[in-house]
């Protein structure tokens, strides 16, 4: 029968039985409740309870005892280490007024396992109730002797012998206790035993062996209140002193609070502000946060506003020193923590701020993680300088900030040039230049070189600028901008053939990188000495090099506006202009010139670049509008293009068309033109294909639509 419920799986371990589905699942027409069923099962149990056994007889009770007897003496021997089993023997024996058999059952148990406390409780608590006390006696000795390091048995034993009304007895108990240094709870025990019979003395006695025992900070807290509550105030004061000559620093600010705290209640305040401010210059700030809290907190309460603002300074001071603590590279808190200490704190407590702050060098040597931890370096030297007035300790902040940053890799032009400012407000111009000198020897910079050049030039030294200029151009020369300051130089002393020679040799670089600035720079330069054919030909040479639409259309301007300098050279002796109409025209066809050059270039060199070309004509519209009488816009709107919508398909990631788009796209006189003749030409070729079928009598079926 077993084969048809268990079933095993391959490993031969058995399983239970599968659940059997509900074949009938119609609802049975006598239906129970939940509450029928608990009475049902409770009246079972009421039925089936078995009777007492009546014993009417002294054989019957023999015979009870028996086999009780037999039944604990077989369970003690089944299950040997099982400590209810010899307690269920003894209570048994006990019930049956059997005291020998019950020790005996006792003793046997404490023999199997003796530092089962259990045991020792309920034995020593069964001759208690029976009254037999020095039979209990006789048994909690045994247990402290045996067992010391558990306090219930020292508790039990010291309640029976109060109870008992055997102080002497309790108290040689609890001094045999203490011998084996307890936990703090026993000593409390034992001084509140000498207190509940006033002895005082006694109790302060046992707080000495305590607190030499155990000096931790509870304790000391502890004796303080002690003799604060029996009045003796100047005691508790000594205590507390003692306290902190020997907690340690993890809990001294437990210690302080309290020390603070007695002082309070006892109206001392000056006492209490003294204990308060030793604490704080004495704990770690990591470990004084509840100390601040009540020290701001007193101080509301008892100080006057300058006393509350230091408390204020105290706290956030040690905020900023828990958040640099936690993590000593975020340099925002330095700057926070040294703008308070600016503000409310003296030099030398600034400079050790500054200096913390400084001895955090970034790990790594990159110029991004050294960007905020510069500014560092910065402030204090111009703290030094402008506050604290210590120009020597002012230029050894720079020298050494200079000397730490790795110039190899990167450099910061901002100290370099306040390390320069701050030597010329010195008035020490050579140490000025030797600082740009190192500068540019480790790491040059456009900056270094442009405040170099600016402050030698405000000297009038020509010669060390020329030098520097060259320099510079050594050091970088795809500069236009040097170039350009170089020879605006040399056109400010009158040097017109060195700044000429300077453009000609910037021009000639394979590589710069503001071409277009040098160009125009040259291009200026020769316009404005008068030199209109240098000026076509470096025009020319120009577009040799590019072609762009910009540079068509700042000749043709140039053209253009040699026309205005011509006139006014011609004004004559009463100031009224007399225009020379040739000159005028002359100037108008070389502009426009220039613009037919570039539109033809457009047309047959590059015709992709129509919207280049389109803004061409349109600045050639306006110069022709400009001419006034003498501008033929007909000239230019004959071959102005059209603007025409498109659109462009746009590609998605796959390949397919993602959208369309729409742009603006120009046709030109000469594209519509040729398609108009594309268009014509189609229609001739159609015309003769008709005329073809309808002589040879060709006709092609074409189905209605």
């Amino acid at each position: 029968m077993a084969s048809r419920f268990v079933h095993s799986n391959p490993a031969g371990i058995k399983l239970l039985p599968r659940p059997v589905g509900v074949k009938n699942k119609t609802p049975n027409p006598v239906q129970i409740t939940a509450e029928q069923m608990l009475c049902e099962a409770r009246q079972e149990a009421v039925e089936n309870r078995p009777s007492k056994l009546r014993i009417t007889d002294p054989t019957e009770l023999a015979d009870y005892r028996l086999r009780k007897r037999k039944g604990f003496e077989d369970l003690s021997h089944r299950a040997r280490w099982n400590s209810s089993a010899w307690i269920k023997y003894a209570q048994w024996e006990e019930s049956q007024k059997d005291f020998n058999r019950a020790r005996s059952v006792w003793e046997r148990a404490l023999e199997v396992d003796y530092r089962n406390h259990t045991l020792w409780l309920k034995y020593a608590e069964a001759e208690m109730k029976n009254k037999a006390i020095n039979h209990a006696r006789n048994v909690w000795d045994r247990a402290v002797a045996l067992l010391p390091r558990v306090d219930q048995l020292w508790y039990k034993y010291i309640h029976m012998e109060e109870m008992l009304g055997n102080v002497a007895g309790a108290r040689q108990i609890f001094e045999r206790w203490m011998s084996w240094t307890p936990g703090q709870q026993g000593w409390l025990s034992y001084i509140n035993f000498e207190l509940r019979y006033n002895e005082v003395d006694r109790a302060r006695a046992i707080y000495e062996r305590f607190i030499q025992c155990q000096p931790q900070v509870g304790a000391w807290i502890k004796y303080a209140k002690f003799e604060m509550k029996n009045g003796d105030i100047a005691g508790a004061r000594n205590v507390y002193e003692r306290a902190v000559k020997k907690a340690d620093a993890e809990d001294a600010e437990q210690l302080f609070v309290a020390f603070a705290e007695f002082e309070e209640s006892c109206k001392e305040t000056e006492r209490a502000r003294c204990v308060y401010e030793f604490a704080l210059d004495h704990i770690p700030k990591g470990w004084a946060e509840d100390l601040y809290t009540r020290f701001l907190a007193f101080e509301k309460q008892y100080g006057d506003n300058e006393r509350i603002e230091d408390a204020i300074v105290g706290k956030r001071r040690f905020q900023y020193e828990d958040e640099v603590r936690k993590n000593p590279l975020n340099y925002d808190v330095w700057f926070d923590y040294i703008r308070l200490e600016e503000n409310v704190g003296g030099k030398e407590r600034i400079r050790e701020v500054y200096e913390r702050a400084i001895a955090n060098v970034p790990p790594a040597e990159e110029k991004r993680y050294w960007q905020r931890y510069i500014y560092l370096w910065i402030n204090y030297a111009l703290y030094e300088e402008l506050d604290a007035g210590d120009m020597e300790r002012t230029r050894d902040v720079y020298r050494e900030c200079l000397k730490l940053i790795p110039h190899e890799k990167f450099s910061f032009a901002k100290i370099w040039l306040l390390a320069v400012q701050f030597e010329i407000r010195q008035l020490n111009l050579e140490g000025a230049r030797q600082i740009f000198g190192n500068a540019i020897g480790k790491a040059p910079k456009d900056k270094i070189f442009k405040k170099y050049i600016e402050i030698e030039l405000q000297f009038g030294n020509i010669d060390r600028c020329r030098k520097l200029y060259e320099k510079f151009l050594e050091w970088a020369p795809e500069n236009c901008y040097a170039w350009v300051k170089y020879a605006e130089l040399e056109r400010s002393l009158s040097e017109t053939e060195r700044a000429r020679a300077i453009f000609e040799l910037a021009i000639t670089q394979p590589a710069l990188d503001m071409p277009e600035l040098l160009w125009k720079s040259y291009i200026d330069f020769e316009i404005s000495k008068g030199k209109y054919e240098q000026t076509r030909v470096l025009y020319e040479r120009l577009l040799d090099r590019t072609k762009h639409f910009k540079v068509w259309i700042s000749y043709a301007k140039f053209e253009a506006s040699t026309m205005d300098e011509d006139d006014d050279s011609d004004l004559p002796q009463d100031g009224v202009p007399q225009y020379n109409h040739g000159g005028k025209k002359g100037c108008i066809q070389r502009a426009r010139r220039v613009f037919e050059r570039a539109v033809n270039y457009y047309r047959t060199s590059a015709p992709e670049l129509k919207e280049e070309r389109a803004m061409l004509m349109e600045e050639w519209l306006n110069m022709e509008i400009s001419f006034g009488e003498l501008g033929n816009i007909s000239l230019v709107q004959s071959m102005l293009p059209k603007k025409v919508k498109k659109r462009k398909q746009i590609t998605s990631e796959d390949g397919g068309v993602a959208r369309y788009e729409e742009y603006v796209s120009y046709l030109f006189p000469e594209e519509y033109q040729a398609t108009n003749l594309k268009i014509l030409e189609a229609a001739y070729l159609w015309k003769n294909r008709r005329s073809d079928e309808a002589i040879f009598g060709l006709y092609v079926f074409r189905p209605h639509v």
